[in-house]
């Protein structure tokens, strides 16, 4: 079964204006699937994965390159570096618009040859694993609300196949996810030597989504150096296994806590790192309310990705704890979001967007949101609304695009 991902129309303009397209994402979220599926009647399909076609490449690269003479898909480039000097001028010789489709796992090394050698040539996307408003369009999920939160979200989790192959033992899956991917990606890109240590670093970092990152803290619990827990980090940014949400603190002093907050790009993950096999866990344990926030921010990421859009997102946090969770920047204005786990709502969940629209005036919020687990959204008062998730993508869907 294959399901259509929201980037589609984005990959498809893209190719139109430039010579080369690199989707670029964590393993599994269905790159190659996907080229295929958009491009395959027209493209010849090179996969590096393949050892022969690999080492053709390796031994003589420009010979490897003459032999191209169609529309080519070249999947996973990041094995063979090399090849994108030549890609460069083969370009450069004739520029046909999306001539070359590259997709690539391992950011670090796709990232540094992409910028060095085909910096103006190539328009670089992410793909993530799948969205809800992907999974309610293929009538996999018929809503957006608490069942498929704790259920499908939190436990079963977004990667194409765990979404579509629902017989699969996602603890299963997950655990091979881990050791054949994320420590094989990361033992190439860096040299972590201790793999048990970085396996306490994964759940450690996990147990902590949705919280400002404290490096010096992590750094302790687990014995090792800031900068190795920085390192470790990082890879996991240039995977697409996490996402950094900055804090929003131009000018506004000491008041503001700098650190960006963490986030995991599939709450599954975070689940399965943390122990969680039930609903009830979720449901009433501590990270309940931090796994609703981890989706609702990686929700946003996803809609503006999948779309071509820029807008920036931050959150706000001062020193004494008043906070907003999610500031979307739209144009000269801020548009404000407090996320709950409840289906209660109250107006003093929106206490920190209220306290902070008086103290910092020049940010220029807009009407408060709070996005919870209600069956329908309602007003709150004459200066809020409740939403839950699916009317909040929708929300973001008219306001933006």
């Amino acid at each position: 079964m294959y399901i259509e991902r929201e980037i589609t129309g984005y990959i498809k303009k893209s190719a139109k204006g430039f010579p080369s397209v690199a989707l670029v994402g964590a393993r599994q979220t269905g790159k190659s699937t996907l080229l295929q599926k958009i491009f395959g009647k027209d493209y010849k399909y090179v996969s590096f994965d393949d050892l022969l076609l690999r080492e053709r490449a390796l031994t003589d690269p420009a010979l490897f390159m003459t032999e191209l003479k169609s529309l080519t898909i070249l999947d996973e480039i990041q094995y063979v570096p090399d090849l994108l000097s030549y890609l460069k001028m083969e370009i450069d010789r004739k520029r046909i618009p999306g001539k070359y489709l590259l997709t690539g796992s391992q950011q670090f090394s796709m990232m540094k040859g992409l910028s060095e050698s085909l910096a103006g040539r190539v328009a670089l996307l992410k793909l993530y694993p799948f969205s809800f408003t992907e999974l309610l369009s293929a009538g996999i999920l018929d809503n957006a609300g608490s069942d498929n939160f704790f259920e499908f979200a939190c436990l079963k989790g977004l990667y194409p196949e765990l979404s579509v192959n629902l017989s699969l033992n996602n603890q299963t899956w997950y655990s091979s996810y881990v050791q054949t991917y994320i420590e094989k990606d990361v033992k190439s890109i860096y040299n972590i030597g201790d793999l048990r240590t970085f396996g306490q670093f994964l759940r450690l970092l996990a147990s902590r989504c949705s919280q400002p990152l404290n490096y010096s803290s992590l750094s302790k619990e687990l014995g090792i150096s800031v900068g190795t827990v920085k390192n470790w980090v990082s890879v996991l940014v240039a995977g697409n296994i996490i996402y950094l949400l900055q804090p929003f603190y131009q000018n506004f002093g000491k008041r503001i806590v700098k650190s960006p907050k963490v986030y995991w790009l599939d709450n599954g993950l975070v689940s399965y790192l943390t122990g969680m096999t039930t609903i009830e866990q979720i449901k009433y344990g501590l990270l309940g309310g931090p796994l609703f926030e981890n989706l609702v921010i990686t929700e946003t990421l996803k809609f503006l990705n999948n779309n071509g859009l820029y807008n920036s997102m931050y959150y706000i946090r001062t020193s004494n704890q008043q906070e907003i969770d999610l500031l979307i920047q739209n144009g000269n204005v801020m548009l404000p979001f407090e996320i709950k786990l409840t289906k209660s709502p109250k107006t003093s969940m929106l206490k920190g967007i209220t306290s902070l629209k008086k103290l910092f005036p020049r940010l220029n919020l807009q009407k408060s949101n709070l996005i919870c687990l209600v069956d329908n959204g309602f007003p709150l008062d004459s200066g809020s609304d409740v939403v839950n998730l699916q009317e909040y993508l929708e929300f973001l869907r008219t306001t933006l695009l």
